[in-house]
């Protein structure tokens, strides 16, 4: 029996390889000898306990810190030179550069980098031109470059941070969704009958509560929505981390004090909340390709979404959603508005929404497409 061909998968924190590569892994180590590789963490005792493959504890760290990151390409150096890999995949911004710059000195054949979200595109002064200086050193170092979704696309070619080829697998998103656990099943809409609220229209958002996702801008249109219709309510759901684009004092005391918002924290479980919910709100200022879009779209909730990367990709205006300016709380009340008094319209976007997710994001399609990518290699 032929010995099989190694890949290294690497991410800078294990969470993004526990997320975005979950059951993944499990089904490539049936063709391919997989060799997961990020920071030290319980995420990645969890992604080698599910998927059944190995791991290697490299500590990388997030933020631009020279010294570290050069002890950290060093191990990677020597891992790579250890275990030959015939392909090395990376994705987020730090193991993607290190990891891309350890394997082209490691000669390994096929060096592919996912480009999951740019973070320059909103960065000024020195810190954009040294995020945009390693995105070049990056792509220089890789063989193939895989952006999530056009709008990422769009960014690199117009910062003109390659000249090679930019590869968009499947419809964008990297990781799919699975539609059969992303449903109203029986369970859980028993739960979400626990959470619901009678003669209410529930508008939600899940995700980090910081000022970069337009948390404030939310506040600010709820408000004024529920001073004019009182039956109305707000869910949050996610973790507060005032250390990165921390909130406004008032916007967090307004959060705390409101009788009709509720901030429940983070969530194992999302599909009850989605499920009890009547709308699903993602101001966002900047995504790579957000996979919330895609679970609250699969859950069969109508959306409204700012006009970004990933987001305006996922819901297309008017049959399972609304796209609204991002920075715009106005548009935002309007658009809330709009689904509260249009019942008809409200149902209409519902009704589409599972089937648009299904169609594009189903991950088995995204699987196949990546399965395809590694078995056209040489």
């Amino acid at each position: 029996m032929p010995q099989k061909r190694k890949i290294i998968r690497a991410t800078t924190i294990p969470l993004s390889l526990d997320i975005f590569c979950k059951d993944m892994l499990k089904e490539l180590s049936s063709q391919y000898d997989i060799l997961a590789v990020s920071s030290p963490g319980e995420e990645l005792d969890r992604v080698a306990a599910r998927e059944g493959v190995a791991i290697a504890k490299v500590a990388m760290q997030r933020h631009i810190a020279p010294f570290h990151d050069f002890i950290s390409l060093l191990k990677l150096i020597r891992l790579f030179h250890r275990e030959k890999p015939w392909i090395v995949h990376s994705m987020t911004p730090k193991a993607g550069l290190l990891c891309m710059i350890a394997a082209k000195l490691c000669r390994v054949p096929h060096r592919i980098h996912t480009f999951t979200g740019l973070i320059w595109p909103t960065a000024s002064g020195l810190k954009r031109k040294i995020l945009i200086a390693t995105d070049k050193l990056l792509c220089s170092c890789a063989t193939i470059i895989i952006p999530e979704g056009n709008g990422v696309k769009q960014d690199l070619l117009s910062a003109r941070i390659t000249s090679k080829p930019l590869n968009v697998l499947a419809n964008g998103n990297v990781r799919g969704i699975d539609l059969n656990h992303y449903r109203r099943s029986d369970e859980v809409v028993q739960q979400a009958k626990i959470l619901r609220k009678d003669n209410t229209i529930t508008y939600i958002f899940i995700g980090r509560l910081v000022a970069d996702k337009g948390i404030t801008e939310l506040v600010n249109a709820f408000v004024k929505l529920n001073q004019l219709h009182d039956n109305t309510r707000l869910l949050l759901v996610g973790p507060k981390e005032q250390e990165r684009s921390p909130l406004p004092s008032h916007i967090l005391q307004t959060i705390e004090s409101h009788k009709s918002i509720e901030a429940v924290g983070m969530q194992h479980d999302i599909r009850p909340w989605l499920a009890a919910a009547d709308v699903f709100v993602f101001p966002s200022y900047r995504e790579g390709f957000p996979n919330v879009v895609i679970e609250a779209g699969a859950m069969a909730l109508p959306s409204i979404v700012t006009d970004i990367n990933g987001s305006n990709e996922i819901i297309i205006e008017g049959q399972n959603g609304l796209i609204i300016p991002s920075h715009d709380s106005d548009s935002l009340f309007n658009s809330m508005l709009r689904l509260y008094s249009d019942a008809s319209l409200r149902q209409s976007l519902s009704r589409n929404a599972r089937n648009l997710i299904a169609d594009r994001f189903d991950c088995h399609l995204v699987r196949k497409a990546l399965y395809d990518l590694y078995s056209s290699l040489k």
